[in-house]
């Protein structure tokens, strides 16, 4: 009982930890918004800016500071291989939708996950622009600004109701040229979010996913009642030494398990 009792005030421990650093976070990334901010490209084409980088650090000093012993992994920090030797890691982007952010649109957000093993078990996703603060804990449902939410239910295919990339979701209509999508959303985290409060249907992401997109969003989805899995239906692996992801999807149980057997048989080009 002892150690059951000790596990649970580590967890409420680390769940405080991981909501108050991530509102602090989307304060100080608020608090840049709209101002001007040195940015560059970093890789092909991955815009980073000043201020992903003050919010990484800010990130990282409190999360660091409070669990030393867990591993860490970022998208603006240099990977340490150090990470794939723990049982517990953070993975974190310190803002998710860099080219909205930039852009001065509200479609970004700070995302932040604690994997255990493979497996996301605490998640907080904070888009402070539109005021909307997502965060789950394994087993204890998804909670949207303190209040419980869940995907929509059914297997129907509404198109206007579903957003990820236009040539993958025509694949699942018979007149594709006729479909409508939701409007683009900065943010891929965000975007799945928004299956797990129910604003959308299904949600996908193309290839070239990274880890610190997809982990607190994936636990937020799961304990909504959805399903996040890549476009077989594998479950996604997190903390391995190899972070990119290709073909993904998000939606209610029963519209998950309908999109993933439509393309069972249907290769992607």
């Amino acid at each position: 009982m002892a150690d059951a009792d000790t596990a649970d005030r580590i967890w409420a421990r680390d769940a405080a930890l991981l909501k108050n650093t991530v509102r602090e976070a989307g304060a100080l990334a608020l608090s840049l918004f709209r101002t001007e901010l040195k940015n560059w490209t970093k890789g092909a084409s991955s815009p980073v800016s000043e201020a992903d980088i003050a919010v990484n650090d800010l990130v990282e000093r409190r999360l660091r500071a409070a669990t030393p012993e867990y591993g860490w992994l970022s998208e603006e920090s240099v990977d340490d291989d150090t990470r794939l030797g723990k049982e517990l890691v953070w993975i974190v982007d310190p803002i998710d939708g860099t080219r909205a952010y930039l852009a001065h649109r509200e479609d970004w957000c700070v995302s932040v996950a604690l994997v255990s093993g493979s497996t996301p078990v605490l998640a907080a996703v904070f888009a402070p622009a539109s005021d909307e603060f997502f965060f789950a804990m394994r087993g204890k449902g998804t909670m949207l600004n303190e209040k419980r939410v869940r995907a929509s239910a059914g297997t129907e295919l509404d198109f206007s109701r579903m957003a990820g990339p236009k040539p993958l979701v025509q694949r699942l209509s018979s007149s594709p040229d006729d479909i409508t999508l939701h409007p683009r959303i900065g943010s891929l985290a965000l975007r799945l979010c928004r299956v797990a409060d129910g604003s959308l249907d299904a949600a996908f992401a193309g290839g070239q996913s990274r880890d610190w997109d997809l982990a607190a969003a994936n636990l937020i989805v799961q304990e909504a009642n959805g399903r996040m899995t890549a476009l077989s239906g594998d479950a996604i692996e997190y903390n391995r030494r190899e972070v990119v992801h290709g073909v993904l999807v998000a939606a209610g149980h029963d519209r998950h398990a309908r999109i993933v057997e439509h393309f069972r048989d249907r290769r992607l080009p």
